[in-house]
């Protein structure tokens, strides 16, 4: 899971794909980078690891030339968290030159690295997808050069072509020396990309043109004075010539829009709108749901206030309080100056930083039976955590809910939870994970429910929910791809 945005502008677009980051901050904050272009086609690219505020000086700023550019936030899920070298854009030479970010993981990573060694002879320097990636587009593209010139058809075809051979979930923004910006998304769909345009502005003794932007979420759109125009398809390729004009063209054989159900319950900021539906809207809906479920298996009068671990199960716990007639209270205070917990590399540093990050006030747990409602849970490091503050703080009793489902298989498409053994779930009952995290009563989402709050209302026939019901959408995940990577990750 990281965060990607391109825009192609009639002037300087460092500044505003710097302000872009900072909104998809939440999306990685391991590392980030920039790549900008000049009409002559030079690219310039700064990438430092750290958050957006911390990477970027003034004379980063000022050496990001270009009216098209590109930036990306890193959360990692392949490749060497504390390695520069992995961090995103990644660049190759030929043909004309490319510059990519890709948001996702590919799950073939082991056939193309072969591949682009005997076949394609391209040589990878680091463990990044990222890398693998962008040097299979560079290999289509290369193969259907047959003049001076590059046009939007022979690129639309090295884009199928890398839909062909690319397995997982991708979403990648491009530039390409000299020609434009170039946006795909894998034939499911499974992470986000949403396409926006402003008119053009009055440029002196210029010719005006609309200027565009692609990114993983809406808000970036919206904040920047872009409309939105529609979400890229799935398998779909959107190319943005130097001149302005776009093309689009689908490009994978069979899409279907099969969506990460993740990214409504946890990664994607509540004011975000992803394949037409509301992430505030699902949570709040997931509210009403879970409220049905606590009823259900907690005695009555066990629960005397909803708290929230905020921020992002705070809609779904306003929902639950709302339902159940109990009042809600705020019985955390956040520290905003520390990351996101779940996205924090190794389970020393998630534990350490839980107490970093929430504290709790006693007076509102004082002598209190309390529910507290979280996003998910997932290895369970912070749930144990909040839950024994709860406890110091006064609390008589703790009842602990997930407005998700218990999540028990590795997600592989993009999300760090890939190895079994670190998901508190995995092989266990609800009342043994109860034990584990220490909580006197547990409540999880029913699966069909989270599905239902996400799919309500919509045009959606299908979610990837591999994390809570273990079927893979793309239909190529093999148990032994998967014993595979808990191996590389392990070593």
């Amino acid at each position: 899971m990281c965060g990607i945005v391109g825009m192609a502008g009639q002037g300087p677009v460092n500044q505003e794909i710097y302000d872009a980051l900072l909104l998809l901050q939440h999306r990685g904050q391991d590392s980030t980078g920039m790549a900008t272009a000049e009409s002559s086609g030079v690219f310039h690219i700064h990438k430092a690891r750290g958050q957006v505020r911390e990477a970027f000086r003034t004379r980063d700023m000022r050496a990001l030339l270009g009216d098209i550019g590109l930036g990306h936030v890193r959360y990692a899920t392949k490749g060497t968290a504390s390695n520069e070298e992995e961090a995103q854009p990644f660049y190759v030479n030929a043909p004309y030159g490319i510059v990519l970010v890709h948001n996702g993981n590919l799950t073939n990573t082991r056939e193309l690295t072969s591949e682009l060694f005997s076949k394609d002879r391209r040589h990878l320097n680091t463990s990044s997808d990222t890398e693998l990636l962008v040097n299979i587009l560079g290999s289509e593209l290369q193969s259907e050069i047959t003049g001076p010139d590059l046009d939007p058809a022979q690129v639309f075809r090295a884009v199928g072509r890398v839909h062909e051979r690319v397995e997982g979930s991708y979403a990648s923004i491009a530039l390409i020396a000299g020609y434009g910006l170039l946006a795909f998304r894998d034939p499911f769909g499974i992470r986000p990309l949403i396409l926006g345009k402003r008119p053009a502005p009055e440029v002196p003794g210029g010719e005006p043109r609309d200027e565009w932007i692609v990114a993983s979420e809406s808000l970036v759109l919206e904040n920047a004075g872009f409309e939105v125009v529609r979400d890229i398809e799935p398998g779909e390729a959107v190319f943005i010539a130097l001149d302005g004009t776009m093309h689009a063209q689908q490009c994978a054989a069979n899409p279907t829009l099969a969506p990460c159900s993740f990214e409504y319950v946890y990664l994607a900021r509540p004011d975000s709108v992803m394949n037409g539906v509301s992430v505030y809207e699902t949570r709040l809906r997931m509210g009403e749901r879970l409220a049905d479920t606590v009823a259900k298996y907690t005695p009555a009068g066990s629960i005397d206030v909803v708290m929230p671990i905020p921020d992002s199960a705070r809609p779904a716990a306003m929902q639950v309080a709302r339902k159940l007639g109990i009042e809600y209270r705020e019985g955390f205070y956040k520290n905003r100056y520390v990351g996101r917990t779940f996205i924090m590399p190794g389970q020393a540093v998630r534990k350490k930083s839980v107490r970093q990050k929430l504290n709790a006030m006693s007076t509102e747990f004082q002598g209190k039976n309390v529910l507290l409602v979280d996003d998910s849970i997932v290895r369970g490091t912070t749930s144990r955590e909040i839950i024994q503050m709860a406890r110091d703080a006064g609390a008589k009793s703790v009842t602990f809910a997930s407005a998700a489902p218990p999540v028990r298989f590795p997600h592989v498409y993009g999300i760090n939870m890939p190895s079994r053994h670190e998901l508190v779930a995995h092989g266990r009952t609800i009342p043994e994970i109860a034990e584990e995290l220490g909580c006197d009563y547990l409540v999880y989402q029913e699966v069909d429910d989270l599905k239902a709050a996400i799919m309500e209302g919509t045009d959606l026939v299908d979610l990837d929910m591999s994390c809570f019901d273990g079927r893979y959408v793309t239909g190529t995940v093999s148990e032994e791809y998967l014993a595979w990577v808990e191996g590389s990750q392990e070593s």
